[in-house]
This record gives C-alpha cells, structure tokens and sequence, in this order.
C-alpha cells in the first residue's frame, strides 16, 4: 500500500505574506449565492511570486526561459527533503556531508518551518504567517555555486525567496537559474521529514512569465 500524498503548498488567501513592495493578494468573491446571485464567482489579484511559486530563468536572466517552458520532469518525480538546523544562511560548507548527487531535485527544510501554521477551518492545510520576514533562512551565493556544480535539477525552500534579501539573492538567483536549475519557493514543510519523497509542483502555464503559482505535493518512498 502506498503512502498518501501530503501538500505542501500554501494555501493563496488575502492578507498572506508577501515580498515587500509586491501586490498583495486580493481575493475577492464577485457574485454569491449567498446574495442571491446565480452562482458563485471570484476574482484573484496577486504578484506570481508570493505563496507557493516556481521561478524560471527569465525571472534573473534577460533572456532566460519562461514558465511555459519548463520541464515537467524538473518538479515530477524522485525529491530529498534536507533539514538544515540553524538560522544561519545555507552554505556551501553545510552541503558537503549530504552528498548530494547530479540531477537530484532537493528541498530545504529550515527554521522557516516555524513560521507555516494549521488552520482550524481546514485540518492538515498549512498557511504561511502573514507578515514578511527579514531573517529568513536561504541560500547562500557559494551553497549555489556548490548545487550549480553537482547539476541539481531542482531546488526548493520553505520560505518566499530561495536568496537572502538583496544583492546576494540576486546572485543565488542568477547562479541556481544559469545553471539551469529550477527553483520552487513558499512550500511549507514543518510536517515533513528528512528523506526521499514522490514530488509533484505544476506551475500554472502563464506564457512568457518569469514565474508562476503551483501546487506541490510529496509522498514519502518506503
């Protein structure tokens, strides 16, 4: 019998936590039943780079790939989840001793766990605590460097951005997507543990775009 799947993206509502100076999500419900209407209908304003997200290249490279364009066996299939302990940034050095081998697709469990909290109005649904944080677990220039060297296909994190904020970001940015590794961010990961896992992250096909919303889901491999 196989494991049942568990999700691990953020569900997308008003208010949520987002990058600072981006849009705010806006989730609006446009016609109700409740008012007498016909049917329900709603309307959802946000930047693609809050919640659960895949970036593309073109997201740090001018002429990088679209969203459209992206593998889907870059976020289907076989995928590590690694805890990293700490609040200090991911380095290269933290690396070394998982091992890590080329095509691999591999998610980084950190102290941002902390900050994804249940809902009681959805049982087992995680939310990302609304309001930015700046100290932020991430991914150093050099751990970049470290996984763009080993041909990692995928990496994620479980926080908004898989850089620090600033100009270093930038950089892991350009290094992960050069090397023509795929990045998903805002996954929420406090129920799940180190090992191997069945991923499945399908972003939305936005044609031309830098990046998209996703639903990601794992199941562990026995």
């Amino acid at each position: 019998m196989k494991s049942r799947w568990i999700d691990i993206s953020a569900p997308l509502e008003t208010g949520m936590a987002h990058w600072p100076g981006d849009p705010e999500v806006s989730l609006d419900r446009l016609l109700s039943l409740d008012r007498g209407d016909e049917y329900n209908l709603s309307s959802l304003s946000m930047c693609l780079h809050t919640g659960t997200h895949v970036d593309a290249p073109l997201h740090a490279i001018a002429d990088g790939a679209s969203i459209d364009r992206m593998p889907i066996q870059a976020m289907m299939g076989r995928a590590r989840v690694i805890e990293i302990r700490g609040r200090e940034h991911i380095t290269a050095g933290r690396l070394r001793a998982h091992r890590i081998r080329r095509g691999e697709r591999i998610l980084f469990k950190t102290a941002n766990s902390v900050r994804c909290w249940y809902a009681p109005s959805a049982p087992g649904a995680m939310y990302l605590k609304p309001g930015f944080v700046e100290d932020f677990v991430a991914l150093a220039p050099d751990a970049a460097e470290f996984l763009a060297e080993r041909r990692v296909q995928t990496v994620g994190i479980d926080y908004l951005s898989i850089g620090p904020d600033g100009e270093e970001g930038d950089e892991t940015h350009r290094i992960l997507l050069s090397a023509g590794i795929w990045i998903v961010e805002g996954l929420c990961l406090a129920r799940m543990r180190p090992g191997s896992y069945e991923l499945i992250c399908l972003p939305l096909k936005i044609p031309g775009s830098d990046g998209a919303p996703a639903r990601a889901i794992l199941r562990p491999i026995r």
